[in-house]
């Protein structure tokens, strides 16, 4: 532990920047937990850590003096690394925070207070409509005990202190303020994460922040870790099979203390230690009844006799890595020789579309009709600031359309639209199917104001929905939802649940159509299997055999089902 601190030197503002970075990464998995719907996409807590990872990434790179340039390069690097609406509002308050601090060399507790309003008030105006309940109260509550602790002569300690407190108090009253999250039983997703952000600042200020802070993730949440290690190190065919030095990847779970095999009392330290010397990409998680273990060895015969001194063995899983990386590499090899075959040459547009969107059959349909290039993303990745503005650039277009097709990328898409350096149009929609049916208007010999009002007012023409499968259980709107149900989603709103996928959708599409619809269209995604499908077109014929129905196959992930009725 290390001394109180009463000045905000540049090097300090520098740790403050990297804490928060640290702390938001580490605890991403939980804020994501916080969102209100239980389907698998939320994704709160990632688009914060990722925008929060850029903005530090901007400061460490900076080679000013003071802690306003630094701050200005935090601000810069959080509107170009934002994701989804929290990260667009995160990097907001850094810009707030930044004006204030922009003469400053460092900062005392009345600069700090000073800032903390600035960045509150800039939060605000960033958004059309304030919704209370939300990051934005967190941010305003703390920022009016800041100021208040200043002008009582507070040190910078006590004052981080108190905005601690109040962002947690704050966060708190989220569920009071936004019934939706009382009837979950959750706070706001948005304001943890910047309660993350303001206390990792204090704890830092108080010399007391250390990577033991950290959060710990529980059992649960081993295998989301062990997804998100496996994705963040994909194979490529850049690496040879043989060149893996630990080929089996190993998962036991280990009833502590049960069975016939166990005489080892367990600890941790001794545990992990033996695993760890046997190979990589190790996870060890534990409460007083179970260990969970993943790592990377060569010999997962050892790893699970060692489980089995501690207790009784409840889950084992070996997987050849070297073979999975040869099965990628034939896979990449057939989508370079597809990519190959369909590339042709794209001279620079007067007009280009932009259009997020996942799956190759999607990205195949908008292609289709006139979309200049398909951004990877939406339900699970939301692109950032950046990701638009370096698409746009690199097309060399005078000027330019984005479709988000998600109300999550709205301010992302916004914040490009004021610095790409050529016009843009933000075409404001919410969904996959809104963005096909917006294309519909799109004319490449129009002017982009005119795009803009044909493509906008197809918007309403398309009733969107979807299903997916519930991560959790809850209760909302009226439905009891369990873990594993099926969820039918109209427009963004759950309006059917169900413990089978094609009667789900079924249901969904009898609530959509109408006596004016037309036209039904299936996106089939991953997990849709033929007999679902067929199913489904059978429910449209018992619906209004005079429905034209329209199938193709999207790739996505994560929605067995994308459903539109025209």
């Amino acid at each position: 532990m290390t001394e109180k601190i009463t000045t905000i030197t540049p090097l300090v503002y520098g740790k403050m920047v990297n804490a928060a970075a640290a702390r938001l990464s580490a605890n991403a998995e939980n804020i994501n937990k916080l969102n209100v719907f239980p389907v698998p996409d939320g994704d709160t807590g990632t688009n914060m850590a990722l925008s929060m990872a850029s903005g530090a990434e901007y400061e460490r790179a900076s080679q000013d003096q003071s802690v306003g340039l630094l701050s200005k390069a935090t601000a810069k690097g959080l509107l170009m690394g934002a994701r989804g609406n929290s990260g667009v509002i995160l990097s907001q308050i850094f810009r707030g925070m930044a004006t204030a601090m922009a003469d400053k060399e460092t900062l005392s507790a009345r600069d700090m207070a000073d800032a903390l309003m600035e960045a509150a008030k800039v939060a605000y105006k960033s958004v059309m409509k304030p919704t209370e309940g939300t990051i934005l109260t967190v941010i305003r509550m703390a920022a009016t005990e800041a100021d208040q602790a200043a002008s009582a002569g507070d040190d910078l300690p006590t004052l981080m202190t108190k905005v601690k407190e109040a962002a947690q108090k704050a966060l708190d009253s989220t569920p009071d303020l936004l019934p939706v999250l009382k009837e979950v039983g959750v706070v706001d997703s948005g304001g943890q994460g910047l309660v993350m952000v303001l206390s990792a600042f204090t704890d830092v200020v108080l010399g007391t922040f250390d990577d033991k802070n950290l959060t710990t993730p529980d059992n649960a949440e081993l295998d989301q870790m062990v997804s998100k290690l496996h994705a963040g190190a994909q194979a490529d065919e850049s690496l040879n099979p043989e060149d893996i030095k630990y080929g089996y990847c190993t998962e036991i779970m280990v009833d502590l203390a049960e069975g016939t095999t166990w005489d080892h009392k367990f600890d941790y330290d001794t545990f992990y230690n033996f695993i760890a010397d046997k190979g990589d990409s190790l996870l060890v998680i534990n409460d007083d009844d179970v260990v969970k273990v993943h790592v990377h060895t060569e010999d997962p015969g050892t790893i699970i006799h060692w489980g089995t001194e501690f207790g009784s063995l409840r889950k084992v899983k070996v997987d050849n890595m070297r073979d999975q990386q040869q099965a990628v590499i034939d896979r990449q090899e057939e989508e370079k020789q597809e990519e190959r075959a369909e590339a042709k040459p794209k001279k620079a547009p007067k007009l280009a579309v932009f259009a997020v969107a996942s799956g190759k059959g999607i990205e195949k349909l908008f292609d289709s009709l006139g979309v200049y290039q398909v951004i990877t993303g939406g339900q699970t990745m939301n692109p950032s600031t950046k990701d638009f503005v370096d698409a746009i650039t690199a097309s060399g277009a005078e000027q330019a359309i984005i479709l988000p097709n998600n109300s999550n990328i709205f301010l992302a898409a916004d914040q490009a639209k004021e610095v790409a350096g050529v016009p843009v149009s933000v075409i404001k929609s919410r969904s996959i199917q809104q963005g096909l049916t917006a294309m519909l208007g799109y004319n490449p010999d129009a002017t982009l104001l005119d795009n803009e009002q044909d493509m906008t007012a197809e918007l309403d023409t398309v009733v969107s929905g979807a299903v997916t499968q519930a991560v959790r259980e809850t209760t909302l709107k009226g439905h009891d939802i369990k873990k594993g149900d099926w969820l039918g989603m109209k427009d963004g709103e759950i309006v059917v649940v169900g413990k089978k996928l094609a009667e789900t959708a079924k249901s969904l599409l009898e609530q959509m159509c109408d006596d004016d619809s037309e036209i039904v269209t299936i996106i089939s995604g991953e997990g849709a299997k033929p007999k679902d499908e067929k199913a489904l077109e059978e429910a449209v014929s018992e619906i209004d055999d005079d429905l034209e129905i329209e199938v193709h196959d999207g790739g996505q992930a994560l929605y067995p089902f994308l459903l539109s009725v025209e």
